[in-house]
């Protein structure tokens, strides 16, 4: 509200916007190129699209939000996703040679991709050690690596991880910094690492909706984020509650689909108990586990109340 007055430059290219980038460049160590733009989905599209040539595919989980919540977004722009079974959504590097080893020749699409998120969609978490192999083994094999990070903030405050920004800078070649999971009323951010991607890419961010004239909202809201801190501090705030969560079920004697690790996690309930819980908290069952029983996804946020978790514990 108080910058609506003034008279900005558009298209991302104002001083909050630069601001922002100068902020998120110093976190990353490096002189990564920077791009806003309003959320996940986009983000991904655009850098998938613009990366990939016509024939050529990405790898990616089979749970992995383009693959599964993205209402076939990356196949609109013509790129098949070859995916991976998984069952606590990463994936390998032996996993990813076997996809390069059936496809064979030009009869079929080329791999070109790898796309992995942190956190992914089952609330695991990627560390250094299995982020190195990957990175590693995509450069021996001429793949690009692209780590979806809408929920970034989460992963990298996880104890589970020992991720830094600066090590996704140097261990893949394009990821993004979600803002809109984070606090943000909306925005994501791009960081090109590999410098040859960077070549032309607002005209992709132009071509797909993704250039806003007023760029300074995204700008405004990032300078925000990492100034004292305060990206990783909302997703601490949001990985403490889900952890308060997790180890009261635990000790309630109720198991969990996948180890809790972020701020998403899926314990394993009876059926009846979930309807009982629903009346009231918003949530819902993400996989049928037998007759009786169910996984349902429990998701804290920045903004979750402590008070509001220690509700639903008692209620269990």
């Amino acid at each position: 509200m108080e910058t609506n007055l003034e008279q900005a430059i558009g298209y991302g290219e104002d001083d909050y916007c630069k601001e922002a980038s100068a902020l998120i460049k110093k976190e990353l160590q490096k002189d990564s190129a920077i791009h806003f733009v309003s959320g996940g989905t986009q983000a991904n599209l655009i850098v998938i699209s613009s990366i990939l040539r016509p024939y050529e595919s990405v790898i990616a989980a089979e749970s992995g939000h383009i693959a599964v919540h993205e209402t076939g977004a990356i196949e609109a722009t013509g790129h098949k996703i070859n995916t991976i079974p998984t069952t606590n959504g990463k994936i390998t590097t032996a996993q990813i040679d076997t996809v390069l080893k059936t496809h064979t020749d030009e009869h079929m699409v080329k791999p070109k991709m790898v796309y992995i998120s942190n956190s992914t969609e089952v609330g695991s978490v990627y560390n250094k050690a299995e982020l190195t192999e990957i990175y590693t083994f995509c450069k021996a094999n001429n793949l690009i690596l692209f780590v979806d990070g809408a929920r970034l903030a989460s992963a990298l405050t996880s104890t589970k991880c020992d991720l830094t920004l600066a090590d996704l800078a140097n261990l893949t070649d394009v990821f993004y910094i979600g803002g809109t999971k984070n606090g943000a009323l909306l925005g994501e951010a791009i960081v090109i690492n590999n410098s040859t991607l960077d070549e032309n890419f607002r005209y992709n961010i132009k071509q797909k909706g993704g250039m806003l004239a007023k760029g300074r909202l995204i700008g405004i809201q990032f300078s925000e984020l990492f100034k004292n801190n305060l990206f990783f501090e909302l997703g601490k705030h949001a990985n403490t509650m889900a952890n308060k969560l997790a180890e009261e079920i635990s000790n309630k004697g109720y198991d969990f689909l996948t180890e809790p690790s972020s701020n998403q996690i899926f314990p394993i309930l009876p059926n009846y108990k979930i309807e009982e819980l629903q009346q009231d908290f918003e949530f819902y069952s993400w996989q049928k586990i037998d007759d009786n029983n169910s996984a349902v996804r429990l998701v804290t946020s920045w903004a979750t109340p402590e008070e509001k978790v220690l509700e639903f514990i008692n209620k269990i």
